[in-house]
């Protein structure tokens, strides 16, 4: 008798399959990995010289980002059209360091002392976030990591290695995150303001700072997500960005499991890359294509001096914003900007923890979700879902949810009902048929509920203590 011969099936990856073109119609073809859009919430960190200065003038009806101190004071003091939080930088850096002090003398106070990056690790994790955004360098520059093409162009010690720190902090960062079991990824920004490369001759620029900069940023850390930035200045061929991508995506230690976003070119937001970016905006919906919504939790991405309590989201307010995101497809990217000795200002690790707290018993609604067909749900003859401040674009306006009765999510055959107020001891919920039980979550009995009109009908208990000061509550359907 012959013996039977044995094949063995290797499963190769699809993306570990294909090669991709240095063309956007072969690198849009690629996949986002599902990774990203099943994690829905994750933590951006602005942090660099900026963080020193840490400052924008707050002014009603402006968004004013801390970390573009640089560009604010050097446009606020020679450009004659410099905006209000422009030449209110200048003012403020003349008063406090003086005229003739050069952004570069930040990078000597810079010093992180106190960052503990198992304690940042730590506080992402009882976050409730599943992934975390550093930036490895913003539009100043300055890496947050040994990076030789940084101090190389722009003839000075401009990383954190060599100056300030003199600590690799982007990688004691990412092995820290990593330990907690979340993903690292790393924002990018293309261009750099002031880089005397950049400045006189950018296609070497492009070819002798980005792209071996870029290259070993992601071989020596190999990141779950990268979120370029900057592409404005520059077309994506300009930029030579599908030849950059198809390095990444054929060659690359992350090939098969990395995320990018679509800013890689003045004509490729919304249009090319991966996941679709907003920010400081209400968002998008469907899932059509992955999407994400980055925002501060006041009016800066870079820590701020300038913004008081009343400038930050509260705690029911994140999470609010977190939950209608969600329930449109997208997800939620929210920043932090921690002090330049290293530490997370409290009332951002508290809203941090606030999150926490909030999905450590209700995130079965979040994680791993789709919108269901009725995203939200009004009370008859109200107005739209939220009043958002179309001046700021920044509000989500807790004090005008009491025409919202649910904001919905849906995973497998289970319905989630996110209730923004408790509506009392009962509560009707329209055109869900079917349903089989009916709980609510973090309560341990069961509800009782009959069938109304295609809809269901459900008797609610008084509000458990232990749930008491939620910021919503889930009602999970089971059809």
């Amino acid at each position: 008798m012959r013996p039977l011969l044995l094949l063995a099936l290797t499963f190769v990856p699809l993306a570990a399959q294909t090669h991709y073109q240095a063309d956007w119609s072969s690198i849009d073809s690629r996949p986002t990995p599902p990774w990203f859009t099943g994690a829905k919430f994750g933590i951006f960190i602005h942090w660099g010289v900026y963080s020193v200065p840490a400052f924008a003038p707050v002014i009603p009806g402006k968004l004013a980002y801390a970390e573009w101190y640089w560009n604010a004071l050097t446009r606020g003091k020679d450009d004659p059209q410099a905006t209000a939080i422009q030449t209110g930088t200048w003012a403020f850096h003349q008063k406090r360091y003086g005229a003739d002090f050069p952004y570069q003398n930040f990078a000597p106070q810079f010093r992180a002392e106190l960052f503990d990056p198992d304690h940042w690790a730590d506080v992402f994790a009882r976050s409730g976030a599943k992934y975390v955004v550093l930036t490895s360098k913003h539009h100043e520059g300055f890496a947050l990591w040994p990076s030789k093409e940084a101090s190389a162009s722009w003839g000075r010690p401009w990383n954190a290695a060599e100056i300030g720190p003199k600590r690799d902090l982007l990688g004691d960062l990412t092995n820290a995150v990593r330990r907690k079991g979340l993903r690292m990824g790393f924002y990018y920004s293309l261009y750099e303001w002031y880089n005397p490369l950049w400045l006189t001759d950018k296609p070497r620029y492009v070819q002798e700072h980005m792209f071996p900069q870029f290259k070993d940023l992601v071989t020596r850390y190999k990141p779950a997500l990268i979120f370029s930035d900057g592409e404005w200045e520059m077309t994506s061929a300009e930029w030579r960005s599908p030849e950059l991508l198809a390095w990444l995506f054929n060659d690359s230690p992350v090939k098969d499991d990395v995320v990018i976003d679509d800013r890689w070119g003045k004509d490729t937001r919304h249009k090319h890359g991966g996941y679709w970016t907003t920010e400081y905006t209400p968002g998008m919906s469907g899932m059509d294509h992955p999407w994400e919504e980055s925002r501060g939790m006041g009016f800066s991405y870079g820590y701020n001096r300038a913004e008081r309590l009343q400038d930050y989201h509260t705690g029911r307010e994140l999470v609010i914003m977190l939950v209608d995101l969600v329930s449109r497809g997208g997800n939620l990217l929210l920043d932090i900007g921690p002090n330049a000795d290293g530490e997370i200002p409290v009332v951002m690790e508290e809203r941090l923890t606030q999150m926490g707290n909030w999905l450590a018993v209700n995130g079965e609604a979040i994680y791993g979700t789709k919108p269901w067909k009725t995203t939200r749900q009004f009370s008859a003859g109200e107005g739209p879902k939220m009043d958002y401040n179309k001046e700021f674009e920044t509000a989500y306006d807790v004090t005008k949810l009491t025409n919202i009765e649910a904001f919905f999510t849906s995973k497998g055959s289970d319905l989630y009902a996110i209730l923004p107020r408790w509506p009392g001891r009962s509560f009707q919920l329209k055109d869900i048929p079917g349903a089989k039980a009916v709980t609510l979550l973090g309560y341990a009995m069961p509800l009782k509920f009959r069938a109304v009109g295609g809809g269901v009908s459900i008797e609610l208990p008084e509000i458990p203590e232990s749930l008491l000061t939620q910021p919503a509550w889930v009602l999970k359907i089971s059809r």
